[in-house]
């Protein structure tokens, strides 16, 4: 009996070994970091509207706020799904729809990991077992592919398309790798259209697929695809729309995106990519000069970011599709350096790639630690619900200004009554005090009528010193919680102060 579970086990490990880990990863992330910022307010306030709302459409938090740009709610649906019987679980025993923010989440990343794993068993059946070894252990010492695996953006929904796209071009099925990227661009992520260009030019000169071809099955599939969207977007935002269109209109045709920063047309190159693949970034590039098949997989992609770089408005989950592939040629070099070590020169590399594997470590555990104190008015909220002094009769009201609404706060942390929240916005300092609300949680340190109960630290800067350990992570107050000072029962209780 033990030596079948014992050969049951082992067969498990060897199947699923990979997947045990990356999901793990990703799923102490979560754990650790479970609070969202304003890129995800989109994703993250429909799934929770779903699963609360449903069929009550005049409930929904994109009707009050409903961003520059619509979005598709079909990846909110299909989480929100994928999710309904975990949270109609915490509902049935009483627990906080906190619960249903890591279950929301977590799904994501299953959904998104899944899609890795088919990937990567296509990297296996293409290069080898030790490659693929090696593409899973880049990956889990990158912090930013595994912790955006799980968040509530249109990108990382586009992602998990781009990863089945890149696992049917390694199989040789290349219509349905051109389809799955017609369905990333025209649902949730125009700026695909710089990936889908690229790849099917090559495969046309390549002439693995003929134009007519790509005519006749990628025409139908956009069609499909934009009829789709527009059918479910339509009904969900009251109005005949394909949201991908306006944004295309809104980011390429009016160029408004650099409202929100521009940066240098290297930037990719020179900040985002070192950042997100660290130790596989120079081993890619190396990978390049190794192994002449690579190239055919990685000129797309770098014509995708190059096409990118000419937007002025840059962020480094614009780009996130690339890292699998980068991470490729990167395993790719590893495994060439890893089998040739026992040579003098390739011994050497190997002793410089042990050490960029330990740098990569240490630069993913300082930006772990970066972003844990990058959501301070998450942590505020839950600080404030933790401090039982109200009378369950009264109503206690709690404003949440625009910089905490971005940084840490959805619905999924809100709680049910007594509590109440207001997030309206254009309320000056003056006005907050004539407007009754018992707390507030904002940006500034003193306003009047209020007092300051505690401040929440936030991340400010890393700084570099001589010593152990030497990156340190400056936190600062950003948030601060206000008691209204006409209620005298706020300050029966023990506050930390702001001081």
């Amino acid at each position: 009996m033990a030596s079948c579970c014992c050969k049951w086990s082992g067969r498990f490990m060897e199947r699923y070994g990979y997947d045990l880990i990356l999901g793990s990863i990703a799923a102490f992330y979560v754990l650790m970091i479970p609070y969202t910022k304003v890129e995800e307010s989109f994703n993250l306030q429909a799934m929770h509207d779903f699963l609360y709302h449903r069929h009550h459409l005049h409930n929904y938090d994109h009707l009050e706020f409903p961003g520059v740009v619509p979005r598709t709610f079909i990846g909110a649906l299909v989480v929100s799904f994928v999710s309904l019987p975990f949270v109609l679980t915490t509902t049935f025993l009483h627990l906080p729809k906190f619960y249903a923010l890591l279950i929301v989440r977590m799904a994501l990343g299953c959904i998104v990991l899944y899609t890795l794993r088919f990937f990567r068993c296509q990297i296996r059946n293409k290069f080898g077992h030790q490659v693929e070894a090696f593409f899973v252990i880049l990956t889990a010492i990158q912090f930013h592919l595994l912790f955006y695996s799980t968040r509530p953006l249109p990108n990382i929904v586009a992602l998990s398309i781009v990863n089945l796209a890149y696992g049917y071009w390694f199989e040789g099925r290349f219509y349905a790798a051109l389809n799955s990227l017609i369905f990333a661009t025209t649902v949730f992520r125009c700026d695909m259209l710089l990936l889908l260009g690229p790849l099917g030019l090559q495969l046309l000169l390549t002439k693995d697929i003929s134009l007519w071809g790509a005519l006749k099955r990628c025409t139908s599939m956009a069609l499909f695809c934009i009829g789709v969207t527009i059918l479910v977007d339509s009904i969900m935002w009251k109005r005949f729309l394909w949201p991908e269109f306006e944004v295309f209109w809104f980011n390429s045709v009016l160029n408004k995106s650099s409202e929100w920063g521009t940066h240098a047309f290297h930037w990719y190159f020179t900040s985002a990519l070192p950042r997100a693949l660290l130790a596989a970034y120079p081993l890619s590039l190396f990978g390049l000069l190794v192994d002449r098949r690579v190239r055919s997989f990685t000129f797309p992609v770098l014509a995708f970011i190059l096409l990118y770089s000419k937007l002025p408005h840059k962020e480094l989950r614009f780009i996130i599709s690339s890292v699998p592939i980068f991470n490729l040629s990167a395993s790719i070099a590893a495994n060439r350096i890893y089998n040739n070590r026992k040579k003098i020169i390739w011994n050497f590399l190997f002793l410089i790639m042990l050490g960029l594997l330990l740098l990569s470590l240490a630069g993913t555990i300082t930006t772990f630690m970066a972003s844990y104190w990058n959501y301070p008015s998450g942590h505020a909220l839950k600080e404030l619900h933790g401090i039982d002094y109200h009378n369950d009769t009264d109503e206690q009201w709690v404003h949440i200004d625009t910089f905490s609404a971005m940084n840490g706060i959805s619905r999924f942390c809100e709680s049910d009554f007594p509590w109440r929240y207001s997030k309206e916005e254009q309320i000056s300092l003056q006005e907050l005090k004539q407007r009754n609300f018992t707390f507030l949680i904002n940006e500034h340190p003193v306003i009047n009528g209020f007092k300051c109960l505690f401040a929440e630290d936030g991340f400010s800067r890393v700084v570099f010193k001589f010593g152990f350990p030497p990156i340190f992570v400056v936190k600062e107050p950003k948030v601060f919680v206000h008691g209204n000072l006409g209620n005298r029962d706020i300050f029966s209780k023990n506050w930390p102060g702001c001081s």
